[in-house]
């Protein structure tokens, strides 16, 4: 994981040189696809997560699901997973930094309802959004956020967890 600023080079964190030979010892010794064996929703043209929305905004707000969260700045950015995350602030980095895994979302922004039919990956913007249980969903349109908020939301992300592992095995093989 890297962080990159460009605020000032005080806060920048470049990566050490222990941590390229580590990341090259374990892409030789594992294969270079079970490093990224999870991917990311990035957009067409870019390499940006969620629609550049900051992940941990989500967890902020009062209108869960209505409205999409604060835009991330390339000021703050955090590579993870091989995507560019953005952030609102510097504290905000900092706290997907000390833990990735609490602020990104289920099936790393794909689209859960695409994933529940069978449809595959597919990437979202970040403004279609909501918790089911204690976890962020991302999704493509409005009307599939609906089908979960009307429809039995647990046995669709059953398909959708089943789809995902499908799609993680077959980029590792």
């Amino acid at each position: 994981m890297e962080y990159r600023s460009n605020h000032s080079v005080s806060r920048s964190k470049p990566i050490k040189l222990t941590t390229l030979i580590s990341a090259a010892f374990i892409s030789v010794f594992f294969g270079i696809s079970t490093l990224f064996a999870q991917p990311v929703s990035t957009g067409f043209w870019g390499n940006t997560a969620i629609g550049g929305h900051d992940a941990t905004a989500y967890y902020k707000t009062n209108n869960i699901g209505r409205t999409p969260t604060e835009k991330g700045q390339s000021l703050y950015t955090v590579l993870w997973k091989g995507a560019e995350w953005h952030f609102a602030s510097q504290a905000s980095a900092d706290k997907f930094l000390a833990s990735p895994e609490a602020y990104v979302p289920k099936y790393n922004g794909h689209c859960a309802n695409a994933l529940s039919l069978g449809e595959g990956l597919i990437s979202t913007n970040g403004k279609v959004w909501e918790f089911f249980g204690d976890e962020l969903h991302l999704f493509f349109a409005e009307r599939g956020r609906q089908r979960w908020l009307k429809g039995d939301w647990k046995s669709f992300q059953k398909e959708a967890n089943l789809a995902w592992s499908q799609e993680i095995n077959s980029a590792i093989n």
